[in-house]
């Protein structure tokens, strides 16, 4: 049992961090709190849904994260540009706002009702672990979300665009007067996390209902997982969100009647104890 919470705690943690790091990304960049992410996540579920059955899943997993980066270049030239340097009430009301018509948008498109995303055959058998089976998919969303991590690691730190996007997230008044063009590295930020979002939505898809209020745990949860790293901090993210996962998967099995609140208790306790969070708010 603790082996098969450990793994569980894993999974949700690995689908975590890669949906709290677009929220770090878009925070640390534009020093916007999106509100929205969530029901970002869920769009790119319900988007990917599609794709899975007019070509497949595969195809969805890379094809709904690329329109959801289209999505958030446009947000950002539309909203969060606008939203910067306003005060946190108007932006909470804007990004709430955005939430709830991305949500009634998929009720427009895909009606009420629950959805889910079939298995891909590869991936449909199961291994053992821990004296159990268990689906092999659980263990490919372990390796998404290391592999995303390691990828969005690898950019930020070696390439051009990665070192425009941390100077920016430092100064970016000084990285605009070096020539950087800085809204439009702000833009594709945007895009990149939105895009993340998109992908652990359709990640997500196999293993939890489709439903037009998805994104509400997810943005709860993303937004403990950046407030304990260290808001704009995706190593700070990384670290909590396996911890939050741990927390959530031992809280519902040990500690039912506290699952639900075991999450910001665990942001209290690290917050008292490190205001800044893990890791403050490098990128």
């Amino acid at each position: 049992m603790l082996g098969i919470s450990i793994f569980n705690g894993l999974v949700y943690g690995s689908l975590l961090v890669i949906c709290a790091s677009g929220l770090a990304m878009i925070y640390g960049l534009r020093r916007v709190v999106n509100f929205a992410h969530g029901a970002l996540y869920m769009l790119g579920a319900y988007i990917g849904y599609t794709l899975s059955i007019y070509l497949n899943f595969w195809f969805a997993l890379v094809l709904a994260p690329l329109a959801m980066l289209v999505i958030g270049m446009l947000l950002d030239k539309a909203v969060f540009r606008p939203l910067q340097d306003r005060d946190p009430l108007s932006v909470l009301l804007v990004t709430f706002g955005l939430l709830l018509v991305f949500e009634d948008l998929v009720r427009a498109v895909w009606g009420r009702g629950n959805l889910s995303i079939d298995v891909p055959e590869l991936l449909s058998s199961s291994v053992e672990l821990f004296g159990n089976p268990t689906p092999l998919y659980r263990l490919a969303v372990i390796g998404l979300g290391v592999g995303s991590m390691v990828a969005l690691w690898a950019w930020l730190r070696f390439s051009r665009t990665g070192l425009y996007v941390r100077a920016a997230s430092t100064d970016p008044l000084t990285t605009a007067m070096m020539g950087v063009n800085t809204e439009r590295v702000n833009a594709l930020v945007v895009g990149i996390g939105t895009a993340l979002a998109g992908l652990a939505g359709v990640a997500a898809g196999p293993m939890l209902s489709l439903a037009p209020s998805m994104g509400g745990d997810v943005l709860v949860d993303s937004f403990v997982v950046v407030v304990i790293g260290g808001l704009g901090s995706l190593g700070g993210a990384l670290v909590s969100a396996i911890l939050l996962g741990q927390v959530q998967s031992f809280g519902t099995i040990y500690l039912p009647s506290l699952s639900a609140v075991l999450p910001f208790l665990m942001m209290i306790a690290i917050l008292i104890w490190r205001p800044s969070g893990l890791a403050g708010n490098r990128v």
